[in-house]
């Protein structure tokens, strides 16, 4: 494996980004190096050959796909081969986040706590990418509490999403006939293309999806003043209201991130701390699903 230390932030960050697209997308080429980093295309080009002298065997030039693949024996010499590495760059994409973002830099004196991710397939990730991007239908064996050992489905994916601590695809669902949600780790096997989408069932028509739902949450009001003033000031609350905007399939997910739970209401106000104000408005979002 190459020294990783001895190599400077932004080369580092290219190599990573060479191993990522290729792994979770199944193809890299200069272009996107040089889109991302905001160099020509022959310096580009020299940072892919680079690569490949540092991570022999990795990638392959296939000529009708006008790219370099992962090899059958790829293995991440610059980055972990984790699934988050790849969607947390689509956010970063999205956001327009900084290109210090997501380098992995360490900082003195902290201390992270590190949790378990889901096991997620590159070979899923990519057949979801690529159908997602091309309107296609996919089928897929998935398992879940009812289907624990997998059942066939056949689904168009639009979107893929982190929420509540684990990543899904949002997808219309040919059995259901409606729009759901499907845990990546949940996938048994490698999802199969089956043609274009059968009518319209992209983003566009995923109505839900596309409804913004804004959830207010205020300091538990059976607090004492000083004590909301406290929880208003943790949440950086303006007025004592924290409003969250998202799309309406969402809104539990952040409720679940933020600790509230929309269906209990705990006795001690200390131990629940923050409450939702618009309860009413979210009763359709609240029992989504």
């Amino acid at each position: 494996m190459p020294e990783v230390t001895a190599l400077t932030w932004d080369t580092l960050a290219r190599y990573r980004l060479i191993e990522i697209l290729a792994l979770w997308e199944g193809r890299v080429v200069a272009s996107q190096i040089g889109e991302a980093f905001g160099i020509g295309r022959q310096q580009a080009q020299k940072v892919l050959r680079r690569y490949r002298e540092l991570a022999p065997g990795n990638l392959a030039y296939d000529e009708s796909r006008k790219g370099f693949l992962p090899t059958e024996t790829f293995a991440p010499s610059f980055t972990l081969g984790r699934v988050e590495e790849y969607l947390h760059l689509l956010e970063a994409h999205r956001q327009l986040a900084s290109p210090f973002a997501g380098l992995g830099l360490g900082a003195a004196n902290t201390e992270a706590l590190p949790m378990p991710s889901r096991v997620v397939s590159p070979d899923v990730v990519r057949e979801l990418v690529k159908a997602a991007r091309g309107a296609q239908r996919l089928e897929v064996t998935y398992a879940s509490f009812s289907s624990p050992a997998g059942e066939d489905r056949i689904i168009v994916p639009h979107t893929l999403v982190f929420a509540a601590g684990r990543w899904h695809v949002r997808a219309f669902c040919e059995k259901h006939r409606d729009y759901r949600d499907f845990v990546l780790s949940r996938f048994c096997g490698v999802p199969e293309p089956c043609g274009d989408m059968l009518g319209e069932h992209g983003i566009d028509e995923d109505s839900a999806w596309n409804t913004r739902i804004e959830v207010r949450l205020i300091p538990d009001r059976r607090l004492p003043s000083r004590e909301r003033a406290l929880i208003a000031a943790d949440y950086g609350m303006e007025g004592e209201a924290l409003v969250l905007s998202c799309r309406g399939p969402l809104v539990l997910y952040a409720l679940r991130e933020l600790g509230v739970n929309p269906h209990h209401v705990e006795t001690e106000p200390r131990a629940q701390q923050v409450e939702i104000a618009n309860h009413q408005a979210l009763a359709e979002w609240i029992n989504w699903g």
